[in-house]
């Protein structure tokens, strides 16, 4: 397994490039850019690109609603370029809640949506005159949808390659059977190894049923915290405020994925309880209602040995990619972190 990170969008984003590079040094091999409804990811995409020389960089990830895919591709082309061929293009629908909260785009056929977007930018990627049937993305735009005067165009650049790396970020089981057929990559939120064949191993078989073979293994990226020690579980409740967020207040009552998700973990009136709660204001109660048997199994934190097992765990469930976050306070105690874990991994 290779060992990731995610920048965080929120701080002080020049400086956590300045620390990049160091955590390349300790083991880092990818670095994911969030685009949430804070500053847009690409603008920082291009300046990690400048400042790395051999950290893979990847989107994770852009919403299909609120980019065109023949922009999509143009932008994953030019980070591409700019990075000499290290960007993966981390793509997801997102949910109503910044879809339609936040850009006023109807969340509609995420699907359909996805599947386009893909088949559109690969196409741009091998230099070919768009042409695609849709429906959602019709190219050129027919006569009675537009003017009638649009044609096939390629792109003018030549791409440093026709094939970027896509990342999905999928968990309801259509989307990650889409996403085993037609991704380079599978970015799954909250992974539990010990329930992933239970909960998404059907859609996987299915979706790997139809997998093109030059797309190669799926690239499973999965998002821990981290922290090795024999005095480290209080830390698992730095954790606490994110799994509250999506659980209790992404979406309505009856249209939080990541609700739905806990549920099928078998935490479906836990689930309810946090939604309950952070619905009504009460957000460190919904913090506090976490379940911590979901905490540790989503995380590495505990002792060498303990952070063994569930590294075995991540290995036997086919995580090929660790995407942590250090629950360190200093960067020194977290570039520590990611060095035992690097050595732990071989």
């Amino acid at each position: 397994m290779r060992i990731g990170m995610t920048m965080d969008y929120s701080g002080d984003f020049i400086e956590s490039v300045r620390a990049v590079r160091d955590f390349e040094a300790a083991g880092v091999e990818i670095a994911f850019v969030p685009e949430a409804y804070s500053f847009d990811a690409v603008s920082r995409l291009g300046y990690l690109a400048a400042r790395t020389e051999r950290l893979e960089i990847a989107s994770g990830i852009l919403p299909v609603f609120t980019r065109t895919p023949s922009l999509l591709a143009m932008t994953a082309a030019g980070l591409d370029d700019l990075s000499g061929g290290r960007f993966t293009l981390g793509l997801g629908a997102s949910g109503p809640q910044v879809i339609e909260g936040f850009h006023g785009v109807p969340y509609d056929a995420p699907l359909s949506r996805t599947r386009e977007v893909v088949e559109i930018c690969r196409q741009v990627w091998r230099g070919e005159p768009v042409v695609h049937p849709g429906p959602k993305y019709p190219l050129p735009l027919p006569a009675e949808r537009g003017t009638g005067l649009g044609k096939p165009l390629k792109i003018l650049n030549k791409p440093v390659r026709s094939r970027i790396p896509i990342t999905l970020a999928a968990i309801g089981p259509k989307n990650v059977e889409l996403t085993a057929e037609l991704a380079e990559g599978w970015l799954p939120v909250f992974f539990h190894p010990g329930k992933a064949a239970e909960v998404w191993g059907a859609a996987l078989t299915a979706g790997l049923a139809r997998r093109d073979a030059a797309l190669g293994t799926l690239d499973i990226t999965v998002t821990a915290p981290l922290a090795v020690g024999d005095d480290v579980e209080h830390l698992l409740d730095r954790a606490r405020p994110q799994l509250a967020l999506y659980i209790g207040g992404m979406g309505a009552r009856n249209k939080n994925f990541y609700a739905r998700l806990a549920g099928r973990y078998g935490y479906e009136r836990e689930a309810a309880h946090i939604q309950d709660l952070y619905l009504s204001g009460k957000k460190q109660e919904a913090e506090a209602a976490v379940p911590e048997g979901l905490l540790k199994a989503i995380s590495l934190v505990g002792t060498k040995e303990q952070i063994a097992a569930q590294l075995d765990a991540f290995a036997a469930a086919g995580v090929t990619t660790l995407c942590v976050k250090p629950l360190a306070d200093t960067h020194q105690e977290r570039l520590h972190a990611v060095e035992r874990l690097r050595d732990m991994l071989g």
